[in-house]
């Protein structure tokens, strides 16, 4: 027997872990943490930034976890909604975005998309893109 309820309980605490997951890849950039944020990209990762600019997963760590290149500050996701079907999640959101860029700090605000997939039980980014640039 189907039981309703019980389908739309899921897809709540799914939402709900995969915005949490979303939460630690922020945490994981504003840290620098490159493992951490690697722990939470699937192996099939891409990513395209809001220049256009395409990344795999290991692109998208070095680029964001270098002392060379780009330091996060932060990373906010403002209205975030989470769309759930099975094992796939959809995010989008505005995600408010603060770097240091040659010693130069800036924020931005963006149009933030996501999709994430389930795995093993651990909810992982499959990719996404963030862009354009808001006022």
């Amino acid at each position: 027997m189907y039981d309703h309820k019980k389908r739309e309980v899921a897809p709540e605490r799914d939402a709900a872990a995969v915005l949490a997951a979303a939460k630690r890849r922020a945490q994981a950039l504003a840290e620098g943490d490159a493992e951490g944020l690697r722990s939470l990209l699937h192996p099939r990762f891409k990513w395209t930034s809001f220049k256009g600019d395409v990344f795999d997963r290991d692109a998208y760590v070095a680029s964001n976890t270098s002392p060379q290149g780009l330091r996060w500050l932060d990373q906010r996701l403002e209205s975030p909604e989470v769309v759930v079907e099975g094992d796939t999640a959809l995010l989008t959101a505005i995600v408010v975005d603060e770097v240091c860029r040659d010693g130069t700090s800036e924020a931005f605000r963006l149009r933030l998309t996501q999709v994430w997939v389930r795995e093993a039980g651990q909810w992982l980014c499959l990719g996404g893109h963030a862009g354009p640039r808001l006022p």
